[in-house]
């Protein structure tokens, strides 16, 4: 059996993971040192991210309505998930970390503009 980082549960809801191939469905748990994701097929299954280790948590957000994917990078990766709940996790996650690290994912027409700056910039100089 796994054990827990945390000794307080905030938050326990039902989430995707969608690291490597395909997704895995589970259960999150948030408490008070880390978030942490359970395969409800797999008990050996687990990803635990201290919140020391988060960097930055991105969401998408269309029409002030927040989606259901969110990723996390990290010192060691980006984590990709997905739930119903992704309001409640992501105050949870604001709570800990601050606002100023839990932002809006950049729309397409943002990211292509990026691009062309880029390219415009380096032809220029």
């Amino acid at each position: 059996m796994v054990q827990s980082l945390n000794s307080k549960a905030e938050l326990t809801t039902k989430g995707i993971s969608y690291l490597g191939i395909g997704a895995q469905y589970g259960k999150f748990l948030i408490g008070d040192r880390a978030f942490e994701f359970f395969n409800d097929n797999n008990v050996s299954d687990f990803i635990q991210i201290p919140w020391a280790n988060m960097t930055v948590v991105y969401t998408s957000v269309s029409k002030n309505k927040i989606g259901r994917r969110f990723k996390i990078q990290t010192d060691k990766g980006v984590f990709d998930f997905s739930s119903p709940e992704a309001g409640k996790i992501l105050k949870l996650i604001r709570e800990h970390l601050g606002n100023d690290k839990v932002l809006k994912n950049p729309t397409l027409i943002k990211r292509l503009l990026r691009i062309f700056k880029k390219k415009h910039v380096k032809k220029g100089v």
